[in-house]
C-alpha cells in the first residue's frame, strides 16, 4: 500500500512536533534537577511534611539564600509548593514551607495541550471579535500567571525584575515552552524554543495572548505591577517568541 504525498507530509510534521514536545519536556526536566543538589534537595522535600530554606541549608552545608534558591528553582517548574508557616508566638517574620506538589505526584512534564481542545478553543476564540478574543485569551493568561506566581512566592512579591524573570523562565520551561533567560544589556530576555501550541498558532496567532498574559500575571505576582514587559512572536511576524523586562 502507498502511501500518499500528503499523509507522508503530515506523517513527518506530526513527528517533527513530537520531536519538540520531547526536547522541552527534556529541558524542563534538566532546569529542575540538572543539579545534584537539587535532586536530593527534592528528594528530601517530596518524603517529608515540607522544609524550609533554613532546614535544608543547615542538611545541606548551604547558605540559606543558596538552599533557597534551589527550592525557588522547584517551585517554580511545579514540582513543589509553597506555604507559609506564622511563629505560634504570632511574632516574627512568617517562613516559607515547601511541600511536594500534589499537581505532580511524578517527574511528568505536562503534556501537549490536546490537539481536539485547541481546536475548540481556536473556533470558540474566532467567533469574537479578533480584539475581544485576544483580550480574553489575554486575561485568562494573565489569571494564570497570577496563580503560578502566589503558588511559587505565597506573600511575596518583592523580588528583582531580573530574579523575576529567571523564575518566570523556570515556569514556563515547565508548561512546555522550553524557555531559558538571557541578559542584554539594559535588561533580561526570555527565550522560547518552543510552543506547546504546536502549528496552530501560526494560524492563529491570537493564541500568543495567552503567553503573553502568563508573563504580565507571573512578573506581576513576583515583583509587584509596574514592570514594563515587550513581547514578541514569530506568529506574529517576529525574528523570535521572546519576552523582555527592564532590570
Amino acid at each position: 500500500m502507498t502511501v500518499s504525498p500528503l499523509t507522508s507530509s503530515s506523517v513527518a510534521q506530526r513527528d517533527a512536533e513530537n520531536d519538540e514536545t520531547f526536547s522541552a519536556a527534556v529541558a524542563a526536566v534538566t532546569s529542575a534537577f540538572g543539579d545534584t543538589t537539587r535532586r536530593q534537595i527534592y528528594l528530601v522535600a517530596r518524603d517529608g511534611e515540607g522544609v524550609t530554606a533554613g532546614e535544608i541549608a543547615k542538611q545541606f552545608g548551604l547558605h540559606s539564600n543558596v538552599a533557597r534558591h534551589h527550592l525557588d528553582k522547584l517551585a517554580a517548574g511545579g514540582y513543589l509548593e509553597v506555604s507559609l508557616d506564622h511563629p505560634l508566638s504570632g511574632a516574627g517574620r512568617p517562613s516559607k514551607r515547601y511541600r511536594r506538589s500534589t499537581r505532580a505526584t511524578t517527574l511528568e512534564i505536562p503534556p501537549r495541550p490536546d490537539e481536539l481542545m485547541i481546536s475548540l478553543l481556536v473556533r470558540a476564540l474566532s467567533l469574537l471579535d479578533p480584539a475581544v478574543a485576544e483580550k480574553m485569551a489575554q486575561e485568562v493568561g494573565e489569571e494564570y500567571g497570577r496563580m503560578l506566581a502566589d503558588q511559587m512566592s505565597p506573600g511575596d512579591s518583592q523580588r528583582s525584575s531580573r530574579t523575576a524573570m529567571l523564575a518566570v523562565a523556570d515556569a514556563l520551561t515547565a508548561h512546555g515552552f522550553a524557555a531559558h533567560a538571557e541578559e542584554r544589556s539594559a535588561s533580561m530576555s526570555i527565550i522560547r524554543d518552543h510552543c506547546p501550541f504546536g502549528e496552530v498558532v501560526s494560524e492563529h496567532p491570537v493564541l500568543c495572548a495567552v503567553d503573553r498574559g502568563m508573563v504580565q500575571g507571573l512578573m506581576a505576582g513576583l515583583c509587584g505591577d509596574g514592570v514594563p514587559v515587550q513581547l514578541r512572536s514569530r506568529a506574529q511576524g517576529d525574528e523570535s517568541c521572546e519576552s523582555s523586562a527592564a532590570s
